[in-house]
């Protein structure tokens, strides 16, 4: 028999004696969509779990990519508990084997997107800080930019926000854990270069500084969507943005 990588065995009627003989799809190694050979008709049998749509054969990495994506919109409507992965298969057009082909189950796919979550936010401050001239100008501008409510940011980090109802999950709140000390320790080497250039005082270390800012970038971003009226302003309209930039680089 083929090597099992290239060959996935179905059970079905064989020949003309009526007895069970196994028919052969054929599973081309890089892609997610079994090929299988035409009946003794010449038509290519369907598959009968196939939705409506068409499925297109891509790689596996693009693929990966493609439900990663379609998970984070179908969870933002549906919420983590109640998006299930047969609507999830429906909405990326393929079918349900086709998702456990890349992940275990829904929680493994929910964590990937959790840990794809912290890579995007960190790659979205390092693009808002990449032509400042000198640290505190960095460091500014990190304090300015919140992931929870910037345009780039808001969509993506609603999979932070159902992850946080989901910490009765140890894998689930691991995954958290791994996200928030990856953006403490991105965090942490700013104010260190801040620090040492003289332009951030140094009476707080480090570690304590990059807490207080995911603290408040917390805070902030839980109440800012609210639209609460006077929020985070003060009536001589200072804003709490600008507060924190005070304290920790002086005034403006």
């Amino acid at each position: 028999m083929a090597d099992a990588g290239f060959r996935a065995i179905q059970w079905g009627i064989g020949g003309d004696s009526g007895r069970a003989g196994p028919k052969v799809s054929v599973h081309l190694p890089g892609t997610d969509s079994p090929t299988r050979p035409p009946d003794s008709s010449g038509m290519t049998p369907t598959n009968p779990q196939s939705n409506s749509r068409t499925m297109r054969r891509l790689p596996a990495a693009e693929r990966r990519e493609q439900l990663l994506d379609t998970a984070a919109r179908l969870f933002a409507e549906r919420g983590y508990a109640g998006a299930t992965t047969a609507e999830l298969a429906k909405a990326a057009g393929v079918t349900e084997p086709i998702i456990y082909r890349h992940f275990a189950s829904k929680r493994d796919l929910f964590i990937a997107l959790i840990d794809r979550t912290g890579a995007e936010t960190i790659r979205l401050w390092e693009q808002h800080i990449a032509d400042a001239k000198e640290p505190a100008e960095r460091l500014r501008r990190l304090i300015g930019v919140n992931p929870m409510v910037s345009p780039k940011g808001r969509g993506v980090y609603r999979i932070i926000v159902q992850a946080m109802m989901e910490i009765h999950d140890e894998k689930i709140l691991a995954a958290l854990d791994r996200h928030i000390a990856a953006l403490h320790k991105f965090l942490c080497g700013e104010v260190v270069r801040a620090q040492e250039s003289g332009q951030v005082s140094n009476r707080f270390s480090p570690e304590i500084t990059s807490w207080l800012l995911i603290h408040l970038g917390l805070g902030y971003g839980v109440l800012a969507p609210l639209g609460m009226p006077g929020h985070a302003r003060d009536t001589t309209g200072m804003h709490v943005r600008d507060v924190v930039e005070q304290l920790m680089l002086g005034v403006k």
